[in-house]
């Protein structure tokens, strides 16, 4: 079974920085990648940014690129989005996801396996 809790979400204003965290609990951490999506009131669920198991390949949406930041910590076994610049149309719950891939990027959420609770992230105006 693989596990994945987030934390880091809170409030700011628009403008602040937040970075949130994923903790995974697997053996293998190094063969999965890791999925940022977010899903905001009345909306479907969207894929924010994405990283490879062991390439280090990413993917960001256009929404957030130049602003959000993917990383991970092997020895942590940890992922990582740090978020500047934040607007408040980026209000929403943040869930971390993985999958098996050690080279391939992808945030289709049906495509992820295993899934955290959600932290929700709120941006005021």
């Amino acid at each position: 079974e693989v596990r994945l809790v987030e934390s880091g979400g809170g409030l700011v204003q628009a403008g602040g920085s937040l970075r949130l965290s994923c903790a995974v609990s697997v053996f293998t951490f190094v063969d999965y990648a890791i999925g940022w999506f977010r899903e905001a009131p009345g909306k479907e669920r969207e894929g924010v940014s994405c990283i490879s198991g062991s390439d280090g390949s990413v993917y960001y949406a256009d929404s957030v690129k130049g602003r959000f930041t993917i990383s991970r910590d092997n020895a942590k076994n940890a992922v990582y989005l740090q978020m500047n610049s934040l607007k408040p149309e980026d209000t929403a719950v943040y869930y971390c996801a993985a999958r098996l891939s050690r080279d391939e990027v992808v945030v289709t959420a049906a495509r992820y396996n295993y899934w955290g609770q959600g932290t929700q992230v709120t941006v005021s105006a």
